[in-house]
């Protein structure tokens, strides 16, 4: 099912997009005035996108430790690897990896960011870091109509940041996916329900990136979003795992 921003719009509906988007991408506290935040501060936006690799038929997903594998649901056949570089860092790499009947095969990666403090396995609302997880990945949307996504879409102008965040942020939400932390499955990204309550955070997003930390999203170029959402696919169950590389291999 698609569902539009249609010319009318509940205040209700507003109100719950901004909340989501100040729990997302991150206002102006800790930015530079060229966009970067304290971490990550000068690394090029997005870095270097690169193309499928050779590393096909491969038995696991690289990187990813007993823990964390085994709460990889059986019938996933897509996974999003997110490799933090360091537990308080910004800087991280997106993989995406799809399984067929040989294994995991690379499909393509890019350079990305994450929290702008780093990782946490126990995030809090403000804290500034990604938690490290499994989460499913069944919803998706954008400030731009859909761009042939498979999971379903949310075309609304209620994820456009908020005008005093800085103006490096104006396209974070050009196209987002919503990861499935502290929030109901099935539902638009802009649902602001907490099933664990306020205080765990929630509106944490695959979403575009700005060329600094996040406030817990991970972001990435606005290429890889759009390759991202034409390739998930929700007949393959995919999911995203993420976390810095140490606390992921354990």
């Amino acid at each position: 099912m698609r569902t539009s921003g249609g010319a009318v719009r509940s205040a209700a509906v507003a109100a719950a997009g901004l909340v989501l988007l100040a729990g997302c991408g991150g206002g102006p506290g800790g930015r530079h005035s060229d966009g970067t935040d304290d971490a990550g501060k000068g690394r090029r936006p997005g870095g270097p996108a690169h193309g499928a690799s050779t590393t096909t038929h491969l038995k696991e997903v690289p990187g990813i430790g007993t823990a964390l594998r085994s709460r990889i649901p059986a019938a996933s056949r897509q996974v999003v690897a997110v490799y933090g570089e360091g537990a308080d860092s910004a800087n991280s790499t997106v993989v995406l990896y799809e399984k067929d009947a040989g294994g995991w095969d690379r499909k393509a990666s890019w350079t990305a960011h994450n929290g702008r403090r780093g990782w946490t396995v126990d995030h809090h609302e403000g804290d500034k870091r990604s938690p490290v997880g499994v989460f499913t990945l069944t919803d998706a949307g954008g400030v731009l109509a859909d761009p042939g996504a498979k999971l379903p879409y949310t075309h609304s102008s209620a994820f456009t940041p908020p005008p005093y965040w800085d103006k490096s942020t104006r396209h974070d939400f050009d196209y987002v996916v919503a990861i499935n932390y502290n929030r109901v499955k099935g539902t638009s990204p802009l649902d602001p329900t907490r099933p664990q309550g306020q205080s765990k955070g929630g509106g944490i997003w695959l979403h575009g990136d700005h060329g600094g930390g996040t406030s817990a999203c991970v972001s990435v170029p606005k290429a890889a979003m759009q390759t991202l959402l034409r390739a998930l696919d929700p007949a393959r169950h995919p999911v995203v795992v993420m976390g810095d590389k140490v606390r992921l291999a354990g």
